[in-house]
C-alpha cells in the first residue's frame, strides 16, 4: 500500500472520484462556486478541493499534479494581470477563488477531458477557443475585466492557451499518466 493511501478514502469512493462524469460534475461544480461565488463560496470551493483530495487514491502524485500543473496556469494569470490584460476586482494580482479554479482545472486532463490526450491539434485549437470563452464569461459575471480591449484580450489569451494546454497535457501524459511510477 503507497504511503499516501494510509488514510485514504474508502475504495468505492477513490473509483468514483477517477470517473470522467464524477469528475466533469466536480469540476463545473466548483466552476460556479470558484467564478460566481469567488470570495463569498471560497470555502465551499476548498471544501470541494479537499474532498477531491481526500478521494483520489494516489495523493501524494494528485498534490504534484497540483502544485506543477495548477502552479503554470497561476502563472500564466498572474502574467496576464500584472500586464493589464486582466484586472480583478480590488486590484487583486491572482484571486484565491482563481488559484482554486486552477487546482480544479488541472484535475481534467487524466479524468473527464482525458480523450483529449490524443489529439493536441484538437487540444490547441479548444484552448484558443473555448478557453478566453470562459474568461469571457467570467467577466460577465464581474469576476473579472480586461485592461485592454477585448478583441485583444481574447486573441491574448487565444495565443497563450494555444500553447499552455496542450503543454499542460503533454506534462500529465509525461509525468502523472496513470500506470507510470515517475513521480509518487
Amino acid at each position: 500500500m503507497p504511503a499516501d493511501s494510509m488514510i485514504l478514502s474508502p475504495p468505492r469512493a477513490q473509483a468514483l472520484a477517477e470517473r470522467p462524469w464524477f469528475n466533469a460534475l466536480w469540476f463545473q461544480t466548483t466552476w460556479f462556486c470558484t467564478v460566481l461565488g469567488r470570495d463569498a463560496l471560497l470555502p465551499a470551493s476548498l471544501a470541494l478541493i479537499a474532498l477531491h483530495l481526500w478521494l483520489v487514491p494516489r495523493r501524494g502524485r494528485e498534490l504534484a499534479q497540483l502544485a506543477l500543473l495548477g502552479g503554470l496556469g497561476m502563472l500564466l494569470d498572474t502574467a496576464l494581470s500584472l500586464t493589464g490584460v486582466f484586472v480583478f476586482p480590488g486590484d487583486v494580482i491572482l484571486p484565491a477563488w482563481l488559484a482554486c479554479l486552477w487546482l480544479a482545472f488541472v484535475t481534467t486532463p487524466g479524468r473527464s477531458l482525458a480523450f483529449l490526450a490524443p489529439r493536441p491539434w484538437l487540444i490547441a485549437v479548444l484552448g484558443a477557443l473555448v478557453v478566453p470563452f470562459n474568461y469571457y464569461a467570467g467577466s460577465q459575471f464581474g469576476a473579472v475585466s480586461f485592461g485592454v480591449p477585448v478583441w485583444q484580450a481574447l486573441l491574448i489569451m487565444a495565443l497563450a492557451w494555444s500553447l499552455l494546454l496542450p503543454a499542460l497535457y503533454w506534462l500529465y501524459g509525461r509525468l502523472f499518466a496513470p500506470g507510470e511510477e515517475r513521480l509518487p
